[in-house]
């Protein structure tokens, strides 16, 4: 495992939509543990491979409960909507208020190709969310109400 850059404010890959994943190989493995190894020492709950300058539809999240791969994340379903702080490891030290889902069910594959559904609310929610839309393209201050800073968070 190696840790990996992550892309700040501005770098072009956090603005590219992510192609899918198409093999499922070593290459693949060593990505997930690089980013899984990347996020935990940044100290995230998410990273998303465009994050770390791979433009693939690959995810990582832990929000306490233990690591969570995603290949070709999907959200299938989504339900209610709450407004909550956000930050993002490509934007460090800033923070916003940013409304999403309540609820989601997404759509992937694991490591091996095998297709699964897991279904998040709050954190989890957000954070699959989040990490989804940056395989769009799309970071936080797009969808951002307001920002905030650190000690508003507390």
């Amino acid at each position: 495992m190696a840790l990996r850059t992550i892309a700040k404010e501005g770098e072009d890959c956090l603005r590219k939509v992510a192609k899918p994943v198409t093999v499922f190989d070593n290459k693949l493995k060593t990505l997930l543990d690089d980013m899984a190894e990347t996020m935990y020492e940044a100290n995230g709950v998410g990273l998303a491979a465009p994050q770390v300058s791979v433009l693939r539809r690959v995810v990582v999240i832990d929000v306490g409960e233990g690591l969570i791969e995603l290949i070709n994340p999907e959200i299938i379903s989504q339900g209610g909507s709450v407004e909550d702080s956000e930050g993002c490891l490509s934007f460090p030290g800033q923070y916003g208020i940013v409304a999403r889902p309540e609820k989601v069910a997404v759509k992937a594959f694991d490591r091996n190709g095998k297709e699964f559904i897991i279904e998040g609310e709050d954190l989890l929610a957000r954070a699959l969310c989040h990490e989804t839309d940056h395989l769009n393209g799309v970071v936080f201050k797009d969808l951002v109400i307001r920002m905030c800073t650190a000690d508003e968070l507390e």
